[in-house]
């Protein structure tokens, strides 16, 4: 019997960049591949590329250039982001052989077939000028606790330091009646908590001129059966009005966890970046989900050195953050990005002091996330077991809490993962396993 030829993927990014890679698995594997890991004996290697950082470039060439090693006979196709912003850049020294711009990955076994067979495809478009939502869906998970559904794509905010308007294009939304029929598959599955996912998750249904799209949205998966959990992507801050807030408090499947992104905690710089909001807005917006949320989880983002940013604007920031106490913070240096207005600013801002800024920052965002998780001891929290971990001193598995907080519950020795994971438990936090862990006492 023919051998199958084995296909081997590789996500760099965004979780809207999983979601897209694990499509693809199954219509190479629907399409007769075997897909195997990412190593040595793959026939094909498909990377999923990133482009939103002059570092994730270099991470996307880099794996290119790994897959070439590791078989040099193998076809090696680069899909995304990176080939979106440049599809020369990606079969520069010796990389890809085909490269797939955003939305053609649904023809993705197609284009490889024409490829093997000889025949050229220009597989590539103008992302700009497309307006359809490319229908991308999975028929199963391997994470068999939480799935990652992409709702949306593409962006129109243009923030002067973002490439992604250019690879992404502009928004487009995925129709509620497709998103539930996956979701509902899904949950026949044992898929217990859905995260909804996309480009600019706030825009969903703007360019239907629904204004209310993303809220319909949620309150249609909220009544699928089998479905427990409902987790929301990155918002922008001005989709959080008192209405919003409120019709979310209403449903129980919600989780409080809201990541709304910042970028800076100075309104000069927020101007200078293009952002459509003041931090007395944001700060409004955090203060109305603390209003209707019983302790939510706020996380966000937040870019230390950007073009022009003075000591007096770092420290601006600086106390807001401290203001707001957010759970978590992911901090980035600003990083130049070819094509984007801030690349061409004045007065850039150098490594050393990007370094010595981002630094305070980390220390401040451990600080309060450590706090925001002791706060949970002598509380009961109710965890979606998901993965073991053995440790000195005992058996534990793993999972998260609404707030997305991480905790440990105790399991006799020797038991199997299968028997507990997937499965909601209740127990009363009583300390930290480890840095990051809430440790939960012994169930009955």
């Amino acid at each position: 019997m023919e051998r199958k030829m084995r296909a081997a993927f590789h996500t760099l990014g965004c979780k809207v960049n999983t979601y897209e890679t694990d499509a693809m698995e199954q219509m190479m594997r629907d399409g007769g591949y075997e897909i195997v890991p990412f190593d040595k004996g793959a026939d094909v290697y498909i990377i999923n590329t990133c482009s939103v950082t002059n570092m994730a470039d270099h991470k996307s060439r880099q794996m290119l250039r790994r897959a070439r090693k590791m078989n040099p006979d193998a076809v090696v196709v680069a899909v995304g982001c990176y080939v979106q912003a440049d599809p020369e850049k990606a079969v520069q020294d010796k990389g890809a052989d085909l490269v797939i711009g955003n939305n053609r990955k649904k023809e993705l076994v197609t284009i490889l077939a024409d490829y093997l067979e000889g025949r050229k495809t220009d597989a590539v478009v103008n992302i700009g000028e497309e307006k359809a939502y490319e229908e991308l869906e999975l028929g199963t998970v391997t994470d068999h606790t939480r799935a990652y559904i992409k709702v949306q794509d593409g962006c129109n905010q243009f923030c002067s330091y973002c490439i992604i308007p250019y690879t992404r294009g502009r928004i487009r939304s995925r129709r509620a009646d497709d998103v539930a029929a996956e979701i509902c598959r899904l949950a026949e599955e044992g898929i217990k908590e859905v995260v909804l996912t996309g480009i600019h998750l706030s825009s969903y249904g703007k360019d239907w001129k629904e204004e209310d799209g993303l809220l319909h949205l949620i309150t249609r998966i909220h009544d699928i059966r089998g479905i427990e959990r409902i987790r929301l992507g990155s918002l922008e801050p001005r989709i959080v009005t008192a209405e919003f807030a409120e019709a979310l408090g209403k449903m129980e499947k919600i989780c409080p966890h809201f990541h709304l992104s910042l970028q800076s905690g100075c309104d000069a710089v927020l101007k200078r970046m293009n952002r459509h909001y003041t931090t007395g807005e944001y700060l409004e917006r955090c203060e109305i989900l603390r209003s209707v949320f019983d302790h939510p989880a706020i996380t966000t983002d937040v870019i230390v050195g950007f073009p022009g940013e003075t000591e007096e604007e770092f420290e601006q920031t600086r106390a807001f953050l401290e203001k707001v106490k957010f759970y978590e913070m992911h901090i980035f240096k600003y990083s130049p990005r070819k094509g984007t207005r801030a690349a061409g600013m004045e007065n850039q801002i150098p490594e050393s002091v990007k370094t010595k800024r981002s630094s305070l920052l980390l220390q401040m965002e451990k600080k309060m996330s450590d706090e925001y998780r002791n706060s949970f001891i002598g509380t009961d929290m109710t965890i979606l077991l998901e993965s073991m971990l053995h440790t000195d001193r005992g058996d534990y598995m793993l999972g998260h809490s609404k707030e997305y907080v991480k905790a440990a519950y105790p399991i006799p020795a020797g038991q199997a993962q299968e028997a507990y994971a997937n499965r909601m438990v209740r127990a009363r936090a009583v300390g930290m396993l480890e840095e990051g862990i809430v440790l939960l006492e012994e169930g009955e």
